[in-house]
């Protein structure tokens, strides 16, 4: 049985109603149909798909810095008006293009702190007005270059 690819990501959420709107407002990814689960939850989908799973709950433990799941991340195309968006908004992100590939990753965190990056072909970047990048340092992490 091969494996395909990632499904969704499911997260435990005490402030569910932000995580919708942020999810809404940052990535475009509305809330859609969920099955009739016990508890209360959204599935926040992106092209068709319902591709993040928010389960609410009254308490969710305090994350330290090093997380075990780093970060989640999704492939997306037209650059340019991804980063006026965030500019408009006042989101904040940060840049990075992956060494030895054709890719730079817009990074963003949620309401939790989850840390999600945007995969675009780094050739979009042309013509663009991109903040300083950063680069990956030991196990992964962002630091400024």
């Amino acid at each position: 049985m091969p494996i395909g690819r990632l499904d969704h990501v499911n997260l435990r959420t005490h402030r569910l109603d932000e995580m919708i709107a942020w999810y809404a407002r940052v990535l475009d990814m509305p809330s859609g149909p969920r099955p009739n689960f016990p508890f209360p939850g959204a599935w926040l989908y992106a092209d068709g798909l319902p591709t993040v799973h928010l389960n609410g709950c009254d308490h969710v433990a305090t994350q330290s810095g090093d997380l075990t799941l780093e970060h989640f991340a999704f492939k997306a195309s037209s650059l340019g008006p991804f980063v006026e968006r965030l500019k408009k908004i006042g989101e904040r992100f940060e840049v990075a293009f992956v060494p030895g590939a054709p890719v730079l990753q817009i990074n963003v965190w949620d309401p939790d702190g989850n840390h999600i990056h945007i995969d675009f072909a780094a050739a979009e970047a042309e013509g663009v007005e991109l903040p300083k990048s950063v680069t990956f340092g030991l196990g992964g992490k962002l630091t400024p270059t």
